[in-house]
């Protein structure tokens, strides 16, 4: 299926991201399928993932940026038109369940919000005069804690819901612009973030085993990939007329119940 994203110029926030990481397998994706992706990070792999893109004959711009930062969520927006004049797509995926809790502090909180939810408007404001012009859709990654809670992680869970109510405040807002503006809400996503996570149990294979066995589309989790090809179906015209939509992709696991595996 051509997905007509060819040369289309899509800004990934995060999407420098370790190997496997969402970020930088959307990234991949956006380039094989020949769109020119931005890559918005602040750790210089990206830089790596823009070279090694090069070398294989693909179009791509990193440009480091910490989106915590208000000025650096302009700059990236800033060099973006700098470099292409134009953008006609916007991936707010930048994201960390960091762990603050309600036994962290306010400053925590506060910057648990930072970089989990506030660049979200921060970069889609400055990037809106460009994406008016396109039509350009948007697309906010969100996490099914907004949903289900998980405790122990009020920043992120406040976050999380916050994208999700922006998505669709943000859908209604800007329909006369025939800008999409969708959520993906992911689960339980086997990436680096995760394996990480995993690793801090005495036993990460047994802790995985048991997260697994409650994912009731096939046992296992959501790979990247799966969650890469539904990111571009939503940027592409494939998705015309979807907008101000949570689209989940989880195997089932928010909405499916569980006792069933």
């Amino acid at each position: 299926m051509d997905l007509k994203l060819t040369d289309k110029v899509i800004i990934v926030t995060g999407g420098g991201g370790m190997s496997g990481s969402i970020g930088e397998v959307t990234v991949r994706h956006l380039a094989e399928e020949g769109a020119i992706p931005v890559i918005i990070d602040k750790h210089s792999r990206g830089r790596e993932l823009e070279n090694d893109l090069k070398d294989k004959g693909k179009e791509a711009f990193f440009i480091q940026a910490d989106l915590t930062q208000e000025e650096d969520c302009q700059k990236a927006v800033d060099k973006t038109i700098e470099q292409y004049g134009r953008i006609e797509g916007l991936v707010n995926n930048l994201g960390i369940n960091d762990g603050v809790g309600l036994d962290s502090s306010y400053e925590e909180f506060m910057n648990s919000l930072k970089l989990n939810l506030v660049h979200f408007f921060a970069v889609t404001k400055r990037a809106l005069p460009h994406l008016k012009k396109s039509g350009g859709p948007i697309i906010n990654i969100a996490s099914k804690v907004a949903l289900t809670g998980q405790g122990g992680t009020s920043g992120y869970a406040a976050a999380k819901g916050g994208v999700l109510a922006l998505t669709r405040e943000w859908a209604l807002d800007l329909r006369e612009y025939e800008i999409r503006v969708n959520a993906i809400v992911i689960a339980e996503s086997f990436t680096p973030g995760y394996r990480k996570w995993l690793d801090t149990f005495d036993d990460p294979e047994q802790k995985k085993a048991s997260i697994t066995s409650k994912i009731p589309f096939k046992q296992r989790m959501t790979t990247p990939n799966e969650v890469a090809d539904t990111i571009l179906f939503l940027l592409s015209e494939r998705s015309s007329h979807t907008t101000g939509q949570f689209i989940h992709v989880d195997g089932g696991y928010v909405h499916l119940d569980r006792a069933i595996s």
